[in-house]
């Protein structure tokens, strides 16, 4: 099994040392940086699964690197950081951060927050993988759009739980869901055996 890869970008050596040492301990692959530039290098190289980032450092800061470690490579962070004042969270907040770190850390404390970021990272990857086929599903299919409009009304569903229902029914016969959405419109079976495939 691979091991999860972590970026640790400070520019405290002190902290850097300590906290990779005892990541690798706890069976993290890690990738150090003192920088951001650092840190944006190692990411094009070796995708890490979560950064870990502090959030004030010289020339661009945590919150910056953060901002970019998302948009450009889509990796999940985490704020490392000594000040807790509402103005500083509020700023990791916005721009996405998934967790929140006051230092000093010890790794006992700091490894089941890394296990729940990642967690919520791939919750989060799923929602967006899901909402992304769910826009080009409706986008490339006037049929599909009205079917899940159909099965919205029918069972009181949100958008993605009704394209959920028609995806996981169109698997389950092995067809293409553009096919199950004309046989919902076409008719009353369709839609009465979707209820099968409807998440609670």
């Amino acid at each position: 099994m691979l091991k999860i890869r972590l970026l640790i970008a400070d520019d405290d050596r002190l902290v850097l040392y300590s906290l990779s040492s005892g990541l690798r301990e706890a069976g993290y692959e890690v990738l150090e940086a003192s920088n951001a530039d650092e840190a944006i290098q190692l990411c094009m190289n070796n995708k890490p699964d979560l950064a870990l980032l502090d959030i004030r450092m010289p020339g661009m800061s945590g919150v910056e690197l953060g901002k970019c470690m998302s948009d450009e490579f889509g990796v999940p962070f985490l704020f490392l950081s000594a000040y807790s004042d509402k103005e500083t969270v509020s700023q990791a907040t916005a721009v996405g951060a998934i967790g929140y770190l006051v230092k000093p850390l010890d790794i006992v404390q700091i490894v089941p927050a890394i296990e729940a970021a990642l967690a919520r990272a791939t919750e989060f990857k799923k929602l967006r993988e899901s909402s992304d086929n769910l826009v080009e599903a409706l986008k490339n299919s006037r049929e599909t759009s009205i079917a899940v409009g159909l099965v919205m009304e029918r069972y009181a569903l949100k958008e993605v739980a009704a394209f959920e229902a028609l995806r996981s029914y169109a698997r389950s016969e092995r067809r293409r869901i553009t096919d199950v959405a004309a046989d919902v419109l076409a008719g009353e079976h369709a839609l009465k055996k979707l209820r099968e495939y409807i998440k609670s």
